[in-house]
């Protein structure tokens, strides 16, 4: 029932994306609608010549540092994107899968998430191509997943992708919010974890004041230096301390970016890529945390908690803080943007009036995080109830029916790609995916995730103060 621990992984990786994947589309009409998550897919060439004059009409340094839009911004999104909390989570689910199991599974699911995103960027092509036939203007408007889904397949689908996606976002950004609280208990103990959250909560709704992802620039190029530290750290510091237990395993996830993009086209490209490199953080730092500390790992999903006390340990903490923290607000933006379009401020030109409006967001966030303080098991729960749709099922669903017909696969945008060239193959790859993600993910998964989630809730129960903290010191 846990074979889908690491998938759950890059479902939130991909879930991520999906969920802020926009794109700009037509002249805005039923904006308060129109206004999720999950389609950074491709850019006109009019956006191109815009963030060329752009580059040109900024300084250079506020340019560098603020907005971005290059090939190589998109791969740092996504890079960074990919890994966060889950480097420290992976050892605990290495734990129940074994080491080998382990390390197949996330190769696994890696290959099962490009393959999602490609297929995305292949509807998003479908999409706009069958709108420039109508000649539909690309301009002032904001081409979202859902979108692509109501076009191309009509206003269920867009309801399903919308339901889906705000979903995820709301409980993957209460799920960024938890984790700080839970890593700088480890620096800091002096305060419980509720009291971090409250802290925590107060410092990411600062977010509201970060206009789009193109504003993301450095703090993507920082959050993948900052996981990429931790990743070593973890690494080094696992084989340093050394073997402390026998290890017997149990048998047993974009965002603006393709907007952000000047050249989106190459998108398809740039999640694979970012996937690659995201292996080469994940699989040595989780299997050497793993070695050194075996089924320990099973009583503790966070793996500072075994990891000694150093200033190396602290610094990654600190460091996994910020990028939590930008994690937080790539969450959170397309959810600012759906509330701006509903309230009617997303065309107000001031930053101020914006962030005020995009308050109200962030409440419920930091009220659920205090409600349910269960980082792993609440990960473990939106990963497979939420994302094993988000991110396999409806985009592999929505490709089949795309191209259901003879003529839709005659005059499709993008044909099979040349690794995959029969469209009879695509079709049992899609199904092969629905399949093992609906019964493995949704139905083995999620009823192993709610078990443990409702087995939290009895053990510490809601407003939890401090979860799975230590237990103060006994005075005799």
């Amino acid at each position: 029932m846990t074979t889908l621990c690491v998938g759950i992984y890059y479902a939130d990786c991909l879930g991520y994306w999906i969920s802020q994947l926009v794109v700009k589309e037509m002249v805005p009409k039923k904006q308060a609608e129109e206004a999720m998550v999950t389609g950074d897919l491709n850019e006109t060439e009019q956006d191109e010549r815009e963030g060329e004059r752009v580059d040109q009409s900024t300084s250079g340094f506020k340019s560098l540092l603020w907005h971005g839009g290059s090939v190589y911004d998109a791969w740092f999104s996504c890079a960074s994107n990919q890994v966060a909390q889950v480097l420290l989570t992976l050892p605990y689910s290495f734990s129940q899968l074994g080491m080998l199991s382990g390390v197949i599974l996330q190769v696994f699911y890696g290959i099962l998430g490009s393959w999602t995103a490609y297929l995305i960027s292949v509807l998003y092509v479908e999409y706009r191509s069958r709108k420039e036939k109508e000649n539909v203007s690309f301009k002032n408007h904001v081409i979202q997943w859902f979108e692509v889904l109501d076009g191309l397949l009509g206003p269920r689908w867009k309801a399903v992708g919308l339901a889906f996606n705000c979903t995820f976002l709301l409980f993957g950004s209460v799920i960024q919010l938890i984790a700080c609280a839970s890593n700088i208990y480890y620096v800091n103990d002096r305060l419980d974890k509720r009291t971090w959250t409250y802290i925590f909560g107060a410092c990411c709704a600062t977010t509201v004041f970060i206009p789009s992802f193109h504003n993301y620039r450095i703090w993507s190029f920082l959050g993948l230096g900052m996981t990429t530290y931790t990743a070593w750290y973890m690494t080094v510091a696992a084989i340093v301390h050394g073997q402390s237990t026998l290890n017997g395993p149990l048998a047993i996830f974009h965002r603006e970016i393709m907007h952000a993009m000047w050249k989106p086209q190459k998108f398809k490209y740039i999640y694979l890529f970012a996937t690659l490199y995201v292996f080469t953080l994940t699989i040595p730092s989780a299997t050497a945390v793993y070695w050194a500390f075996g089924d320990q790992l099973l009583n503790h999903a966070n793996a500072f908690s075994l990891l000694p006390r150093t200033g190396f340990r602290d610094a990654a903490v600190v460091l996994m803080l910020i990028h939590q923290f930008i994690t937080f607000g790539f969450a959170c933006t397309p959810l600012y943007f759906v509330w701006e379009k509903v309230v009617g401020m997303h065309d107000t030109k001031s930053i101020c009036l914006r962030a005020l409006a995009r308050l109200p967001v962030v409440v419920p966030i930091w009220f659920l995080a205090i409600i349910f303080p269960f980082f792993g098991p609440i990960n473990s729960a939106v990963g497979a109830l939420l994302v094993s749709f988000t991110v396999y099922i409806i985009p592999s669903l929505a490709h089949m029916l795309t191209y259901r017909k003879a003529s839709a696969r005659q005059n499709a945008a993008e044909k099979p790609p040349f690794f995959l060239p029969s469209w009879t193959a695509m079709y049992m790859v899609n199904i092969f995916i629905v399949l093992w993600v609906f019964v493995v993910g949704f139905g083995f998964g999620g009823w192993a995730s709610m078990t443990n989630f409702i087995k939290q809730v009895d053990t510490f129960g809601l407003f939890a103060k401090c979860y799975q903290c230590k237990p103060p010191p006994q005075h005799h």
